[in-house]
């Protein structure tokens, strides 16, 4: 492929996207900051440039490299999520390794770690393999035990991420419809023993959510605020800097998890809705590389990132609008976070080379 092919190969519409909602989310830090430029507004600047720097390199290294070093990745991840209870920081649950100039949360790379291990190891099953239903024990088990992992420290939002991640790439590979209904079945049965394994504040905020005014004080308050935000903005918002829920510190976590109400409120649903077609047309991009591909690899990684995509905008949009329960998930490249972010960059930088390398009839092992 000449210089001319990988220019016109590379996803621009998803690379424009993802600039565009760093922008947005710079403005909107800025405004959580109450007008002031503060270090987290700078932070979000440089982890965002070195996120690109790191997506530049990933994007160009052969892509059997990344086959290759898809299980060392799951590996590594697993151990770190191991350790973590030991060696980890965090208020309330250990989730976070102190680097020193940053927390590192392993949960985050897990779920690009659990899709590119479980893409090679199905992209290297015969099409009789797939039929075989020993043959999805090993899958079963590369996205169990990062998700046990993760749910015990405890994070029940990301191992629902990691879980969901894993599925629709087992479910693209070409499961038999019998495997996906006695899965569906298993789940089912099993929510009477996975409510029971719960910790209280996991019950209560399911509870929350099923009735948010029961505790509008205490429990409620944060999804109460948050309708209560995104309602006052109206269709067009109040205008930059001019939100009262947030500016008044009414809306907690505005910086992170709930920077999707404060930009609701400021900038209405059309502020609301041009952020959820941004995100839309990066989600459509990332399956146009799965759906042009020519090796089965590539389908199954882009399948696999298009969901672990969605579900960030997903359960974050839901939760702050009451159509989930709070657990506690960033909006990609807008909420303030180092890892999430990092993540994020290195979706992009696989998509990218993934689609520079999509004619590629086969990916070479050795």
């Amino acid at each position: 492929m000449n210089w001319t092919s990988k220019i016109l190969a590379i996803p621009w519409l998803m690379i424009t996207g993802m600039l565009i909602l760093v922008i947005i989310g710079t403005m909107a830090l800025y405004s959580a900051s109450d007008g002031v430029w503060t270090s987290s507004v700078q932070q979000h600047l440089l982890r965002s440039a070195i996120g690109f720097l790191l997506a530049s390199f990933i994007a160009f290294i052969p892509i059997n490299w990344i086959f290759r070093a898809s299980f060392i990745m799951w590996a590594f991840i697993v151990c770190l999520l191991t350790v973590i209870p030991f060696i980890g920081v965090g208020a309330g649950a250990t989730r976070w390794i102190n680097l020193g100039f940053m927390n590192f949360q392993p949960s985050e790379p897990a779920k690009i770690a659990v899709i590119l291990f479980l893409a090679r190891y199905l992209s290297l099953r015969t099409f009789d393999q797939i039929d075989k239903l020993i043959i999805y024990l090993p899958a079963v088990f590369i996205v169990a035990i990062p998700t046990l992992l993760v749910l015990r420290q405890p994070d029940l939002g990301t191992g629902l991420m990691i879980f969901v991640g894993g599925i629709a790439v087992i479910f693209v590979s070409g499961v038999p419809k019998r495997y996906v209904f006695l899965g569906i079945g298993t789940f089912a049965a099993s929510i009477p023993i996975i409510w029971g394994q719960l910790y209280d504040y996991q019950k209560a905020r399911l509870l929350t959510f099923l009735n948010p005014e029961k505790d509008v004080l205490g429990a409620g308050w944060q999804i109460t605020q948050s309708k209560i935000a995104l309602g006052s903005g109206g269709l067009f918002g109040k205008g930059y800097l001019q939100g009262s829920q947030s500016q008044l510190d009414y809306l907690p976590e505005k910086q992170t998890d709930f920077v999707f109400t404060l930009i609701g409120e400021e900038f209405g649903f059309v502020g609301s809705m041009t952020i959820i077609f941004i995100y839309f047309l990066i989600i459509l991009s990332i399956t146009g590389i799965g759906l042009r591909a020519k090796n089965r690899f590539t389908r199954l990684v882009a399948s696999g990132l298009a969901m672990v995509v969605f579900l960030y905008v997903f359960i974050n949009i839901a939760m702050v609008t009451g159509v989930l329960p709070v657990v506690g998930a960033p909006l990609p490249l807008i909420s303030y976070g180092g890892t999430a972010m990092l993540t994020t960059f290195l979706i992009l930088g696989i998509c990218i080379n993934l689609s520079l390398n999509i004619v590629k009839e086969d990916i070479e092992i050795s």
